[in-house]
């Protein structure tokens, strides 16, 4: 029982997840006269904006990627388990985990975003998704793994297929993940692959809705667009994928685009868990939070993050899926579990909004400030670099990241492109994958608009 935590006469406050939000609540409950009790599957914190750069080999896992237990050595009121969690028991004040039940005083629940597919099944089934890090390292592999059988391929369709890589969502992640793929077919295939005629390799965008980058300005929309055209990639608004199936990606019932390659980045659902309340859950599976950050229908459930759903007047959608939002929540909780030990009334959370940004390629990027403030291009792309180096958590991998990025852009190339482990997406699919699956709506249909299309955690 209990995973064999020590027992405490303090109150246990047990958080779901070491993501932004969870990461900083933990470390603002240093000083707190609680037992912190944190519970992942992963042993590290993921660093998620920037797995797009390990799909495409600019940097390796471990430079996103910092263990848990060394984050908070020296916090003696801190204890990590590894574990699965499964559902909740709120009249029990019971986590559900593979390991057995966690009980609590308090519950936060930072468990982040899975991929949506729509209710897909032949997308979910066949596309790659970047959401974690074996998924962007099966990804980088698969697709080095084409490269290698296009050079035995003598049938011109099937290189072509081979070659072809198409890239579903135009959000933060889409834009990122199609400008660094068409980089590197401008400056590292062709020394890689001499024998492939690279000028055929389509690289192509699809966004369902009409402009990239929907939650940024228009003028980050149009540069966006206009910096990936200038990278040849071929970009396709209000076109929205049907089915993808037998190495084709058709976007209406009869037209496709041939490809072993598809990136599905289309958007995403909260990770709810079950045994909450079903009033509390929306249909895109967040949870339905007050200002408080307290879960509808219950007193001692928090969740904060990707996964709250916190609507404001200035909101009615709800808060934005960004880091800020988790990691602003994250310390204001914190206050106001305090505040509720003293017997004192929690204040309202207030979201201060300090930007957003999205990197095109090298020299290329684009960031909206509040006040209309706009820039872009290598300011812009300096500012990205700087922001993520600091956000990054560890000094070694602060210092790996720029070592590789400086190494990047002085030889015009990436250097990891490692195939560590051979990858058939037809014979393994991961947890998260099946998750995301789950979690997905079979009646939500693939057609969203700018303000749901939820990408992953940055800026």
């Amino acid at each position: 029982m209990d995973t064999n935590l020590p027992v405490s006469a303090q109150p246990r406050v047990l958080i779901v997840g070491c993501g932004f939000g969870g990461l900083k609540l933990a470390q603002d409950l240093a000083d707190a006269p609680v037992q912190v009790v944190m519970v992942d599957r992963n042993n590290y914190h993921n660093f998620q904006p920037l797995l797009y750069q390990v799909a495409t080999g600019a940097l390796e896992p471990d430079s996103i990627a910092y263990p848990v237990r060394k984050i908070f050595a020296g916090q003696k009121n801190f204890f990590f388990r590894l574990a699965n969690v499964t559902g909740v028991n709120p009249a029990a004040n019971r986590l559900q985990t593979n390991l057995g039940d966690i009980s609590y005083d308090y519950l936060v629940l930072a468990t982040g975003s899975l991929t949506n597919f729509f209710g897909i099944e032949s997308i979910e089934k066949n596309a790659m998704q970047i959401k974690s890090i074996p998924n962007a390292l099966n990804l980088r592999s698969y697709i080095f793994q084409n490269f290698e059988q296009a050079i035995l391929e003598t049938d011109p369709a099937r290189k072509q297929s081979l070659l072809n890589i198409v890239v579903v969502g135009g959000g933060p992640t889409g834009v990122e993940i199609s400008g660094s793929l068409a980089e590197m077919r401008k400056h590292t295939l062709p020394k890689d692959y001499p024998e492939l005629d690279l000028n055929k390799m389509q690289i192509y965008l699809v966004e369902a809705g009409p402009a990239l980058l929907g939650p940024m300005s228009k003028a980050s929309q149009d540069d966006a667009k206009h910096y990936l055209d200038e990278l040849g990639v071929d970009v396709r608004l209000n076109t929205a994928m049907k089915r993808y199936e037998d190495g084709r990606a058709y976007y209406s019932d009869t037209e496709f685009i041939a490809t072993d390659n598809m990136v599905w980045a289309a958007g995403v659902n909260g990770a709810a868990l079950p045994g909450l309340p079903e009033a509390a859950i929306t249909r895109n599976k967040r949870i339905t939070v007050n200002l408080f950050n307290q879960v509808e229908g219950e007193t001692n459930i928090f969740a904060i993050g990707d996964v709250a759903n916190m609507v404001t007047p200035e909101m009615p959608k709800g808060l934005p899926m960004l880091a800020p939002v988790a990691q602003q929540q994250a310390s204001h909780l914190a206050d106001n579990l305090q505040r509720l030990l003293r017997g004192e009334k929690p204040k309202d959370f207030s979201y201060l909004d300090k930007g957003v940004m999205a990197i095109v390629s090298r020299n290329k990027a684009v960031v909206d400030l509040p006040k209309g403030i706009h820039f872009k291009g290598f300011l812009g792309w300096l500012s990205w670099l700087f922001i993520h180096l600091i956000l990054l958590v560890g000094f070694r991998n602060k210092l790996v990241a720029l070592v590789d990025w400086a190494f990047s852009y002085f030889s015009s190339g990436q250097a990891l492109r490692l195939i560590i482990r051979p990858f058939n997406k037809y014979d393994v699919k991961d947890d998260l994958g099946k998750k995301a699956a789950e979690h997905a709506a079979a009646t939500l249909e693939y057609n969203p608009t700018p303000s749901a299309v939820q990408q992953e955690p940055v800026r």
